[in-house]
């Protein structure tokens, strides 16, 4: 029976990689679930998993939750994971969106065998630390989202050097078709014409944002040069990434928009018994209207941020992902428009004040967290400031 852990399992990877779970419940132990404040479903998990080990970061709530729950251990953060957790688990999976699960994920890593990170800003800010923590304490990694599952399927066995192109695809979100305009309410922008996300990964596929990022966290996972990645549109979403090898051969990995397919492969990997996610017979409809086009630049003008980011891993990325991580919370809470995140992004990282960061490197991980702090705070003050002009 293998033992699992699930930081985030009331977001949306945390619930679709219990649905697996639920599925083939007699190989699996959930021995660690973590949320922030959702102990209404956290609850309900506890019932249907048996987990004796629950860490609730917020403090309201699990102060509420200790108080409910008294054969349940209740955690307020994972400083005494020894106590939660003897030895190793089999397989932990990391789903706690922001620069706030960087903290977690490492901690994590010495208590398992192998760990699949979903959280984008983790690898963009930390993964020198992350790297570091894998290598010390013997633990294989497994990117899991879409495209760098996809990547990392097809590339794992070659060497870097024989690489000549990857591709990234973006499926253009709720506005490829669509005018942008200034008074684009929330609600329309999370909502994605193929995939169920959050809110704030929704948005950032809105504005394109996403693909910024998951070129970033492909170059540090693949360590490969940011000239060898580029992003096509893709609105089938049936395409997630396609390599051209110095070969002349060409590899495209497809599958249907569930996220529950690259978490399977993570879970079972190397398993002789195998119980994968029941998935849709192949659609010869989408494979023949696949539909593959350049970004359009003026319409996602934050894919131009592409010539603000250099090969060396630098402070700098955390400050990309604080400064955006500020504006799509500035949009969802209506201070800012919809489009403000585009041009109010790219003014402030040329800013000095946030530039200066290119130069330095990550450190510890106290660095990181504190620059985070920093940066989303100047953010607000600045945004407000300008909205006031």
């Amino acid at each position: 029976m293998k033992k699992i852990i699930i930081l985030g399992s009331t977001g949306s990877i945390g619930k679709q990689t219990l649905e697996i779970l639920k599925r083939d419940k007699k190989n699996f132990k959930v021995i660690l679930l973590s949320t922030d404040k959702n102990i209404k479903l956290i609850k309900k998990q506890i019932k249907i998993f048996k987990a004796k080990n629950i860490v609730v970061t917020n403090k309201e709530k699990y102060k509420i939750l200790k108080k409910k729950l008294k054969k349940v251990n209740i955690f307020p953060d994972f400083t005494n994971l020894d106590k939660m957790i003897k030895g190793k688990a089999d397989y932990a999976i990391s789903a706690i969106s922001g620069v706030k699960g960087l903290r977690p994920t490492i901690n994590i890593i010495k208590k398992t065998k192998r760990i699949a990170i979903a959280n984008k800003e983790s690898i963009i800010c930390g993964w020198e630390l992350i790297q570091k923590e894998l290598k010390k304490h013997k633990t294989e990694f497994i990117p899991v989202d879409s495209e760098h599952f996809s990547i990392w399927s097809v590339i794992h066995n070659y060497d870097k050097s024989e690489i000549e192109k990857i591709f990234l695809t973006a499926s253009g979100g709720p506005f490829l078709n669509k005018k942008i305009k200034k008074k684009t309410k929330p609600k329309d922008a999370i909502n994605h014409p193929n995939w169920e996300m959050g809110k704030k990964i929704s948005i950032d596929s809105a504005t394109l944002m996403n693909k910024i990022f998951e070129i970033i966290e492909a170059k540090k996972i693949f360590d490969i040069e940011l000239n060898k990645f580029d992003i096509l549109v893709h609105p089938k979403s049936y395409i997630h990434a396609i390599v051209k090898f110095k070969n002349g051969l060409i590899k495209i990995i497809a599958h249907d928009t569930d996220m529950k397919i690259p978490i399977s492969n993570s879970i079972y990997l190397g398993d002789s018994n195998k119980n994968y996610v029941r998935t849709k017979k192949i659609d010869l409809k989408i494979l023949n209207s696949l539909r593959l086009q350049k970004v359009n630049y003026k319409k996602f003008p934050v894919i131009g941020l592409l010539k603000k980011i250099s090969n060396n891993n630098s402070l700098f990325d955390t400050v990309l992902v604080s400064v955006n991580d500020e504006l799509v919370s500035q949009f969802l809470e209506n201070k800012i428009n919809f489009l403000d995140i585009s041009s109010k992004i790219s003014l402030l990282l040329d800013l000095p004040l946030f530039s200066k960061f290119k130069h330095q490197k990550p450190k510890n991980l106290a660095q990181i967290e504190k620059l985070n702090e920093f940066v989303r705070l100047k953010t607000r003050s600045l945004s407000v400031i300008s909205q006031k002009k």
